[in-house]
């Protein structure tokens, strides 16, 4: 059985109503991408990024996963699917992925000060004095600005596996998730699904400058098809 790898971003869950990174302005809802995504507004200013986190996980109760999510889920039918998402939401697993990767941590689970492997699901506000078993502060289990990405060498092996590569809705522009790309074997077939691709066509790259909604079901049949 061929191996997909897919490679998803912000792109993807725009579409079923998650906010993207951050806007023109280098703002994130309004705040200092500092204060809310690093360990430093941490310290400063806990209640504010509880808050900030707080009100991500809220939204994420309101929607749903788009078809560009739910059709990624019929290549399990004929293919062994792997996915390495940028998102910290749950939009695949929601959409009925089965093997989903998390660079950037998730929304719905926590993890303790005292021990960052001390990892528990959280679908709840999440406030100060809410503490682990150590008595330690919890924090949102996402990572931040300055912080190491403890996944990124489970995805590069992933990567290396890839008898076909997707790419949906991120601008590859963001490391260290963009240096994932040059893992993949040189004559692995490369999708680029994004309205807005900042990648040029080669040999092996096929692109499709549409949303992830429009373009990954296109790809999707053209797979299954093929």
């Amino acid at each position: 059985m061929k191996k997909i790898v897919v490679l998803t971003g912000a792109g993807i869950s725009a579409e079923s109503g998650i906010n993207t990174f951050r806007d023109a302005n280098g703002l994130w809802e309004g705040h200092d991408i500092m204060e809310v995504a690093s360990p430093i507004g941490w310290r400063n200013n806990p209640e504010l990024v509880l808050d900030f986190y707080n009100k991500r996980r809220q939204q994420l109760h309101t929607v749903s996963p788009n078809a560009g999510h739910k059709a990624l889920v019929a290549l399990e039918e004929q293919y062994d699917v792997s996915i390495i998402t940028q998102n910290v939401d749950n939009l695949h697993e929601q959409a009925g992925s089965s093997h989903i990767l998390h660079l950037h941590g998730e929304l719905f689970k926590v993890r303790s000060q005292f021990d960052e492997n001390l990892v528990l699901d959280w679908k709840e506000d999440l406030v100060l004095g809410d503490l682990c078993e150590h008595n330690s502060q919890l924090r949102p289990h996402i990572v931040w600005f300055g912080e190491d990405v403890p996944m990124m060498e489970q995805a590069i092996t992933i990567t290396e596996t890839a008898d076909i590569l997707l790419i949906i809705g991120t601008s590859m522009q963001v490391y260290p998730a963009a240096g994932l790309l040059q893992y993949a074997p040189y004559d692995t077939p490369i999708y680029f699904i994004d309205p807005k691709p900042a990648i040029a066509p080669s040999a092996r790259l096929t692109i499709l400058a549409e949303n992830a909604s429009v373009g990954v079901p296109k790809v999707v049949r053209e797979l299954l098809d093929g």
